[in-house]
């Protein structure tokens, strides 16, 4: 049977909690790599750099007061839950607050029609929460089995918490609302999937069952119950949208594929070709090349109606191509 000892205990508390005797060491140490992980997470934004982005993701210490909020709700320990929730809430506040700051210098809007980071995560989808609950699984394992602790790293990479922050600063102040929505939504969704999962992994090992309460009775305790049912509730709650962004963006892309595979045989019988079929709200956007003449758009979209896309609103980028020998 999975089980941790006192030992265990004690090592995940002085991991993850922030107590005295080492309070200001800890506080100095999440603060500074935190400052520090989001100006690299929103310069590699920015720069659209996948690379810089997850040197951030490595960097930044969110994900401790996460577990340690996790290992709060399992031991029951209210001072410690209510200073690691304090701490996700401010550290999450002051990533968007750089974020956005930093957007102020940067020329140019950063939203995700003109960025790849950005793209990448304002549509969370379930399978994302997915993806989310399964790395949350693997950090709670190598939390409390310290013979693995070394896929932390790996952990911190698969689990994307400071990046959509800063994605949420820059996009606000780039005036695109939506974008932020959706990024706060993927941390909000991480978060969730990270906390369910740990009550799992921790009930597995028995953690609770090495509570231990003051004999005075003086020390107030977390209601474990009504906790766990919070956090159930959250994951519900953001499952939600994200089934609802899943279902939307298969519908995108099943339209794109109709819309390029119908446009594709109408360029071609032209000699012309289609390079890129992609979408923007309300429409789909065809952009096809080739030698004059130009091929009838009026004949495509009777092609459209003809394979039942009749209610897809597309418009046609013609670019011709003039070969010249010199």
């Amino acid at each position: 049977m999975l089980s941790v000892t006192d030992a265990d205990v004690a090592r995940m508390r002085d991991q993850l909690f922030f107590e005295e005797p080492d309070l200001g060491r800890k506080l100095s140490r999440f603060w500074l790599l935190l400052v520090l992980a989001a100006v690299i997470a929103s310069a590699g934004v920015v720069a659209d750099s996948t690379a810089t982005v997850i040197g951030a993701m490595i960097v930044a210490p969110l994900m401790v007061p996460i577990l340690g909020t996790l290992l709060a709700v399992v031991l029951a320990d209210r001072r410690n839950l209510l200073r690691c929730l304090a701490l996700v809430l401010t550290g999450a506040v002051a990533v968007v607050a750089i974020g956005y700051l930093l957007g102020v210098f940067v020329t140019g809007d950063v939203t995700a029609a003109t960025n790849g980071q950005v793209a990448g995560r304002v549509s969370p989808r379930i399978v994302d929460l997915l993806a989310a609950l399964a790395t949350g699984a693997v950090g709670s394992i190598a939390l409390a089995r310290d013979d693995i602790a070394d896929t932390l790293p790996g952990v911190a990479i698969a689990i994307s918490l400071v990046p959509p922050l800063a994605v949420v600063g820059l996009t606000l102040e780039s005036g695109a609302t939506s974008d932020s929505l959706g990024a706060l939504l993927l941390f909000t969704a991480n978060v969730s999937a990270i906390l369910a999962s740990g009550l799992v992994v921790m009930g597995a090992y028995r953690v609770h069952r090495r509570v231990t309460v003051k004999p005075d009775g003086t020390e107030r305790r977390v209601r474990r119950g009504r906790a766990v049912a919070v956090i159930v509730a959250s994951l519900v709650v953001v499952s939600v949208p994200l089934a609802l962004s899943s279902q939307r963006i298969n519908a995108i892309t099943t339209t794109e594929a109709d819309v390029n595979h119908t446009a594709g045989a109408w360029a071609e019988s032209s000699g012309w070709e289609v390079v890129s079929v992609t979408s923007r709200p309300d429409v789909v956007v065809v952009r096809a090349t080739g030698q004059l003449p130009e091929p009838d758009p009026e004949e495509l979209r009777a092609r459209l109606d003809d394979a039942g896309l009749r209610d897809v609103k597309v418009e046609l980028e013609l670019i011709p191509i003039t070969e010249i020998d010199i």
